[in-house]
């Protein structure tokens, strides 16, 4: 597909209601609308399901680092791959518990866990779920990340009291194969219907940046959009250059404005999803970063570094939120806090509390 090339603006559906039925075509045209047009369209979607003004912080720790028998080609962490990442053992609840702390000190309200894992050993299940417990005890929404699951793991992380589990699909089904051998992404869609099954909330999203085309970003979207029902949280990640890593000789920088339009698509194919800026905002200027929240972006990861990757500081986020005029979420951002809704009577700061100029 071009983006040079203007739909028929017509006739493209308006409506903001949650939809599972989007075509491909469908997400084209609504992709390559004048930008004029897309963000207003993806602005006025976002409103009518969350206030505008409120970015939702999150934090990520790696609990268990390196040595995962997946081949995936982005991965620092893959054995496959030397990239100088050790690999290590599970780490102690009462270390997590205290990250959790020093995260929410910070400001962040989700504490998300990952562990380099195709799948968790039934054996770690144990201190999986103490870390899950603890982190709940503290006030904190969680997030966990631990490769394919069982049906009984997903029974155990929801008596656990999981909130959200991450998995995300990558990319298209078109391009899957040149990312990864060693799972198909039915393999991860198997995942994700088990623990929606399980009664846990999804995050899944995808990696951008790894020698796919445009229309293998939108296709990625797509496979989102018509799941049975939406992730309630969608990462999307500029992958980061890890050297050593098969797609480092295949990456391509994705453009600025190219990268603006995919989050205003997945804004408006999700409307009551949370959007999150994942990795590779570290080397987003805060004009870019700005231009993302104002196409739906609601979600970003605060601290300085991203499980193995780098992140910005958290004094820089929250200076550019407040130069913005935006601020952190006091509280789980959640579809339902819109300007017709609970903002309504929630309303921002005045100018010379937020810094806006």
């Amino acid at each position: 597909m071009s983006a040079s090339v203007t739909p028929d603006r017509s006739s493209l559906p308006e409506t903001s209601d949650v939809r599972t039925d989007w075509t491909q075509a469908e997400a084209e045209a609504i992709y390559a609308l004048p930008l004029p047009d897309l963000l207003h369209r993806a602005q006025s979607v976002h409103r009518s399901r969350f206030d505008p003004t409120v970015v939702e912080t999150a934090s990520l720790l790696s609990v268990k680092t390196g040595g995962c028998p997946e081949d995936c080609g982005y991965c620092s962490q893959s054995a496959h791959h030397k990239t100088g990442v050790k690999a290590t053992k599970l780490m102690a609840v009462e270390r997590v518990l205290e990250e959790a702390q020093r995260a929410k000190a910070g400001g962040a309200t989700r504490f998300c866990m990952g562990a380099a894992w195709r799948s968790p050993k039934d054996r770690d299940m144990d201190r999986v779920c103490a870390m899950i417990e603890g982190v709940r005890a503290l006030g904190m929404e969680t997030c966990i990340t631990l490769g394919m699951l069982t049906g009984s793991q997903v029974e155990r992380l929801r008596e656990a009291g999981l909130d959200y589990y991450n998995h995300n699909i990558d990319t298209s089904r078109e391009y899957y194969p040149e990312i990864a051998t060693t799972r198909t992404i039915d393999d991860r869609l198997e995942t994700l219907a088990l623990v929606r099954s399980g009664g846990i909330k999804v995050c899944s999203g995808g990696i951008v940046g790894m020698g796919e085309t445009m229309t293998d970003r939108i296709a990625m979207l797509v496979i989102l959009a018509t799941l049975e029902r939406h992730p309630e949280s969608v990462p999307i990640n500029m992958w980061n250059e890890v050297r050593g890593t098969p797609v480092m000789e295949k990456s391509r920088p994705l453009e600025p404005i190219a990268f603006v339009r995919l989050v205003a698509l997945a804004r408006i194919l999700m409307p009551e999803s949370v959007v999150r800026l994942s990795a590779g905002r570290h080397a987003m200027s805060d004009e870019l970063q700005a231009l993302c929240f104002l196409a739906g972006a609601n979600s970003i990861f605060t601290g300085d570094v991203l499980l193995t990757t780098g992140n910005p500081e958290r004094n820089k986020d929250f200076a550019l939120l407040k130069k913005l005029g935006m601020r952190a979420a006091e509280a789980p951002v959640h579809a339902g806090t819109g300007p017709d809704q609970k903002y309504r009577s929630q309303p921002s700061p005045p100018l010379s509390a937020t810094g806006a100029l």
